[in-house]
């Protein structure tokens, strides 16, 4: 592995961000987080940037890291890659155009910024929720399962709507540009100050149903990103995130009889593996999930 990368991270200190900084730092990279708050953690450089505003997002992109970094160089190094995590996580948390809006928004602001600014490399936060079903009206089952990369994409509220605005808008910009750009469709982020959780999921499995019963651990999540950092030459691509495995303790035919009945399955997964498939994450990239919850 190559070390040493110059990475701008925006929102770094949120839920999945801090995580994503950390597993980067300790991969020896050197991270500036650009955030409406200052998650502080050792060697993380912070600079506050709204991804809302083109001018603080084209100013963060092309900015040293810090005071030492300022008075050592006479011109700004450059970025390795931009990490675009910085965006309202989920729908009620503000009303839903401000979701929309800032979800949008942002992500074309930091792309812009990214290829006018001749940075070759764009990673940024889809979600799960592409496909339709984590916040739909009426139990919408899938067509066939496990849940893949080509499957359609089918949102039906405004957070949803933002990510698929968001993959459209990076397909754009790498279709012009020629840069990599590679979208992460992240399932449900765990924490591992969360793995309690897992106790209820087990004892209510229904209440997993619409996150397809995946989840990603956050600290894999920083591998993922870690791993499309080192990986050149895709153009654009997107990837789902998830672990190896379900987030209850029913395997899948169990799952698929009380769940699922009657959809078919797109192809043949072991007893337990995760019906949102990170199978092209693993194959194209090397992903090896390290935290698992019955671990």
């Amino acid at each position: 592995m190559t070390l040493g990368k110059r990475i701008l991270l925006t929102g770094g200190s949120g839920k999945a961000g801090k995580h994503v900084a950390k597993y980067l730092l300790d991969k020896g990279h050197k991270v500036l987080n650009c955030d409406l708050l200052n998650y502080e953690q050792e060697k993380l450089d912070y600079l506050y940037a709204d991804v809302t505003n083109s001018g603080q997002v084209f100013n963060a992109l092309s900015s040293h890291f810090s005071k030492d970094e300022l008075r050592q160089n006479k011109t700004v190094i450059g970025l390795d890659a931009v990490v675009h995590f910085a965006a309202v996580p989920r729908v009620l948390l503000k009303p839903d155009d401000e979701t929309y809006r800032i979800n949008v928004l942002g992500t074309y602001n930091v792309i812009e910024a990214a290829v006018k600014l001749g940075i070759k490399k764009v990673i940024f936060a889809s979600s799960e929720t592409v496909y339709g079903f984590c916040f739909s009206h009426g139990g919408p089952l899938p067509e066939s399962l496990p849940i893949v990369e080509e499957d359609p994409t089918k949102p039906m509220d405004s957070y949803a709507m933002s990510k698929v605005v968001n993959e459209e808008t990076a397909k754009a910009f790498q279709r012009r540009s020629g840069i990599d750009i590679y979208g992460l469709r992240i399932g449900n982020v765990i924490e591992p100050e969360e793995s309690f959780l897992f106790e209820s999921f087990c004892k209510k499995p229904e209440v997993r149903l619409p996150n397809l019963f995946n989840y990603i651990d956050a600290r894999d999540l920083g591998q993922a990103v870690d791993l499309c950092i080192q990986k050149d030459g895709l153009g654009y691509e997107v990837f789902n995130v998830s672990n190896d495995n379900n987030s209850v303790d029913l395997n899948n035919n169990q799952i698929r009889d009380r769940f699922y009945p009657g959809v078919p399955m797109k192809f043949e997964v072991g007893p337990n593996e995760c019906l949102f498939s990170n199978r092209k994450l693993k194959d194209e990239l090397g992903f090896k999930p390290e935290n698992n919850w019955k671990n």
